[in-house]
């Protein structure tokens, strides 16, 4: 993976690196605990917590582990949301993807757009043949995109992670580049 995030272009959007100036817009929806509550994080407090966030955004690409994009509005600029690669390895061609984006845009199709780019991408540019999403089971918005996506729902992870204080089990989706490149 690449030490520094590629900018990715779409009809609406720009997938591009997050920077510290980016802090408050970011602050809006990791703050809100209907988008954070799938992704075992609390709520963000303060914008250092938010800062801490993207330090790891930062770190994941330094140690080659992920990449992270803020996604942003082409007419804006504004950081609306994120999405990316993590727990990469290239031994086994494959990563897991991660998304979140603020409530004020959930249905209008900008997770969709944006996670599509990023899939192309990474089967494209990183060589991926597998693509995972682990999702929480009370998450039906996000199983919903993954499937839309071409996603196979392979089954039950029970008690997979442990987050805020509890075990939670996950269902392990994947896409191969078969599915999604033809």
């Amino acid at each position: 993976m690449e030490k520094h995030n590629p900018v990715i272009e779409t009809n609406r959007l720009i997938l591009r690196e997050v920077f510290t100036e980016d802090a408050l817009d970011m602050y809006h929806y990791l703050s809100d605990e209907e988008v954070v509550k799938h992704m075992g994080l609390a709520p963000a407090q303060n914008v250092e917590d938010v800062l801490d966030e993207i330090e790891w955004y930062h770190s994941i690409i330094t140690e080659g582990s992920g990449i992270r994009w803020g996604i942003t509005l082409k007419d804006s600029g504004k950081v609306i949301g994120s999405c990316g690669y993590l727990n990469r390895q290239d031994k086994h061609y494959k990563a897991e993807v991660g998304f979140e984006l603020s409530k004020n845009y959930w249905g209008k199709g900008i997770a969709f757009e944006a996670l599509g780019a990023i899939i192309r991408y990474g089967f494209n540019h990183y060589q991926l043949e597998r693509i995972e999403a682990l999702i929480e089971p009370g998450n039906i918005q996000s199983q919903r995109l993954v499937s839309k996506l071409g996603f196979t729902k392979e089954g039950l992870l029970r008690h997979y992670e442990y987050t805020l204080g509890k075990f939670d089990d996950l269902y392990m989706y994947s896409i191969i580049k078969s599915d999604f490149i033809k």
